[in-house]
C-alpha cells in the first residue's frame, strides 16, 4: 500500500509561517542637506544587494542638540552618517571614540548598540584611498594647503601626516599662534613649494553653486592636483577655475563612496 504521508483536509489552504522582517534605520545627521547623495547611494546599495531589512532617512537638524530627540523617536536606529556642520559638536553626545575618530577630534559616523553610541572617522579612509588615486609619489614630496578648518579639515591632515605630506592650513582669519595662512596670504606664498590644494570648506555646494574659495588662480599649473571634498556639483567653481589653470583636479564623490562603504562596515560590527 502506498503511503500518502499527511492529506491537508479538504478545503483547507495552508500558508508558509512567515515572521516579519526587524527593519533597520541609518540616517545621516547635519544641516542643510539638500546636497548630500547619502540617501540615494544607501537606498541604491540596499535593493542592488538585496539588503531589504534597512533604510535610510535624512534627518536635517538645526542643531545637535536635537540628537537625543531622533534617538528617541527611532528607537530602530543602528547607525548615523554626520555631515557639516556637526562633526566635532557632536563629540559630547558620543559614548565612545574609536582610535582614529580620538585622534583626529571628529566623527562622520556613529554606530548605535543598546543605547550606547560610537564614534569614528571613515572620511580618513575615504580620503587617503582618494587620494592615492590621485596623486603621484613626486607630488606627495611636496607640501600640501588645506582650505578651511572644520572638522573634514582634520581627517584631511590626519591622513597627510601619516603619509608624509606637510601642510598648512588656510582660514578666512589668520592665526599666527596656530600657524594658519588666510586668503590674502596666498597672494604672497610660493605655488612651487605646494603640489595639493585641499578644499574641505562647503562653498559651492548646491544649492549656492556659485561659491568658491578666494584663491590666486594663476598662481596655479600643470604640477597642482586641486581636491574638492564637495560632489554636487560634479564640477565646482573652484575645480573649473583650477582647470583653467591646466591644474589636475579631484571631486568629492569617489571619497564619498568610500567612507559610505566602509561606514557600513562599521554598522554591521
Amino acid at each position: 500500500m502506498i503511503n500518502k504521508g499527511l492529506q491537508k483536509p479538504e478545503g483547507k489552504v495552508f500558508l508558509p509561517f512567515y515572521t516579519p522582517q526587524i527593519m533597520r534605520l541609518f540616517g545621516l545627521i547635519g544641516y542643510p542637506l539638500g546636497h548630500s547623495f547619502s540617501q540615494k547611494y544607501f537606498t541604491e546599495k540596499f535593493a542592488r544587494e538585496g539588503i531589504l531589512d534597512a533604510r535610510y532617512e535624512l534627518f536635517p537638524i538645526p542643531e545637535i542638540a536635537q540628537l537625543p530627540d531622533i534617538l528617541r523617536m527611532h528607537p530602530d536606529l543602528h547607525g548615523l552618517n554626520v555631515t557639516i556642520p556637526y562633526k566635532e559638536s557632536v563629540l559630547p553626545f558620543l559614548h565612545d571614540l574609536d582610535e582614529t575618530a580620538r585622534a583626529v577630534g571628529a566623527v562622520n559616523c556613529i554606530r548605535v548598540r543598546d543605547g550606547r553610541l560610537t564614534g569614528y572617522n571613515t572620511d580618513v579612509y575615504g580620503f587617503e584611498q582618494s587620494l592615492r588615486n590621485s596623486m603621484d609619489e613626486a607630488a606627495m614630496l611636496h607640501q600640501a594647503l588645506i582650505l578651511g578648518t572644520g572638522g573634514a579639515s582634520k581627517a584631511v591632515a590626519y591622513v597627510l601626516r601619516r603619509i608624509g605630506i606637510d601642510y598648512q592650513f588656510v582660514s578666512r582669519q589668520a592665526d599666527a599662534e596656530k600657524g594658519w595662512l588666510n586668503y590674502e596670504d596666498l597672494r604672497h606664498v610660493d605655488w612651487s613649494a605646494y603640489a595639493l590644494v585641499v578644499n574641505t570648506t562647503p562653498l559651492g555646494t548646491y544649492p549656492n553653486t556659485e561659491g568658491c574659495p578666494d584663491l590666486p588662480f594663476e598662481k596655479l599649473s600643470a604640477q597642482h592636483l586641486v581636491f574638492d571634498l564637495v560632489y554636487n556639483p560634479p564640477q565646482t567653481v573652484l575645480l573649473r577655475n583650477a582647470l583653467e589653470q591646466h591644474a589636475r583636479v579631484q571631486n568629492g564623490l569617489d571619497m564619498l563612496h568610500l567612507q559610505a562603504e566602509k561606514a557600513w562596515e562599521v554598522w554591521q560590527q
